[in-house]
């Protein structure tokens, strides 16, 4: 597919906000995967960085360049106008009554945005208070975070799962055996 065919192709109805993301070998991945389910698009905040730019670039690999983006100057500010937009907003954040991402998530009704925060801090409480809830991602190791990028994988790969159960996949000529 090619980027002019990427915009004119139907999106997933997600929108990815990315608040404070330090890393823009990060901002890239996240680019890159949001291309791959065709993503609606990002929301790029504070400190987060803008394309273009070449560390994006490299993890990117040009999805930068398909993938619709904006800039707000906070978290907030793009949860707001997402909320003003009919955008059911949650944050991906372990906290005190957040739904694990595999529980039952109606995301086949309406527009839904996921926040994904700071690699050290978060997403913002500001921010989480604007929200319509927390979705947590269960984990079972000794460690209780996730990479940014690989956890904004997870949570778009199960939203496109729940709204569109993928085909079986045609087969193809190779060494696997089914």
């Amino acid at each position: 597919m090619s980027v002019e065919e990427f915009h004119r192709a139907e999106k997933m109805p997600l929108v990815v906000v990315l608040d404070d993301v330090r890393s823009l070998y990060n901002v890239g991945s996240v680019f890159r995967t949001c291309d791959a389910f065709r993503v609606e698009s990002i929301y790029l905040c504070g400190i987060t960085a803008t394309p273009p730019s070449n560390e994006i670039h490299k993890t990117a690999l040009g999805a930068e360049e398909s993938v619709r983006w904006l800039y707000f100057k906070t978290a907030d500010e793009a949860v707001a106008q997402l909320k003003a937009d009919g955008y059911r907003v949650y944050a991906v954040e372990q906290a005190e009554g957040s739904m694990m991402l595999s529980e039952k998530l109606d995301v086949r009704s309406g527009k839904l945005a996921v926040v994904l925060g700071n690699e050290v801090k978060g997403v913002h409480q500001s921010t989480i208070d604007l929200c319509d809830g927390c979705i947590e991602i269960p984990q079972w190791g000794t460690k209780h975070s996730l990479n940014v990028s690989v956890a904004a994988g997870i949570v778009i790969w199960e939203f496109a799962r729940l709204q569109k159960p993928t085909p079986n996949p045609s087969p193809r000529e190779g060494n696997c055996k089914p």
